[in-house]
């Protein structure tokens, strides 16, 4: 990450997690990104260990976090957070994943990136209900291009995030014609953009898992500057 942003000259901007991290750990962390000249992160809470109930270490909600950054650097940092349109799928409930939310956005947050989705919908409820609780920094949909079927189901399992019936059955229906699930998921993925850009989302945050080619079809469909 120092190596990107000091050679590469490409703006950085680490995740920082604080499961089973101490406050000292932290803060030699913070050190390094202040010294290097990096002024974003992105603070999580982090997976939790398996078989682990609670978070562990001095800090142990993503809130925490924000907060510990805060005090230790002042403005310095632009602080990003997660947001889960459909739920994270450890919250009790939704009501209270959104009260896990405002705590974020509370303790200094700048700006948010959600989970993946699929339905424009979701992300629209989600602001609706946040910014009805007080909070108005900018939420950025997450965005998951459709280039496998197969991975993209397991990995939407594991994360909470739902993959509508009406896709389900025609990624099915393609089975191992990885051309036409790919051109049908471009499709799908530069509506939804379309929709969410039209509805007022401050930008959009591509998860592209190491490849750019899908995230930057998308993008040239919406024929956004680069």
């Amino acid at each position: 990450m120092l190596q990107l942003e000091n050679e590469v000259k490409v703006p950085a901007a680490p995740h920082l997690s604080c499961v089973g991290d101490s406050k000292d750990d932290l803060r030699s962390l913070l050190a390094q990104y202040k010294a290097a000249g990096i002024k974003r992160i992105v603070a999580l809470r982090g997976d939790l260990p398996s078989g682990m109930g609670m978070a562990s270490g001095e800090l142990r909600h993503a809130n925490d976090l924000v907060n510990f950054i805060r005090e230790e650097t002042g403005s310095h940092f632009h602080i990003e957070v997660a947001a889960y349109p459909e739920m994270h799928p450890q919250a009790r409930n939704f009501e209270d994943d959104l009260k896990h939310f405002v705590n974020k956005a509370n303790a200094g947050a700048d700006s948010a990136i959600t989970q993946y989705f699929f339905n424009a919908d979701s992300y629209f409820n989600f602001v609706e209900r946040v910014e009805k609780m007080g909070v108005s920094i900018p939420i950025v949909p997450g965005i998951m291009p459709i280039t496998n079927y197969s991975k993209l189901a397991r990995f939407s399992d594991a994360c909470g995030a739902e993959i509508p019936r009406w896709i389900r059955k025609q990624l099915e229906a393609y089975g191992d014609d990885v051309q036409s699930i790919q051109a049908f998921g471009e499709e799908v993925i530069t509506q939804m953009c379309e929709r969410l850009l039209q509805g007022g989302a401050p930008g959009l945050h591509f998860y592209t898992l190491n490849q750019a080619d899908p995230s930057l079809a998308v993008w040239n469909n919406l024929q956004l500057p680069r």
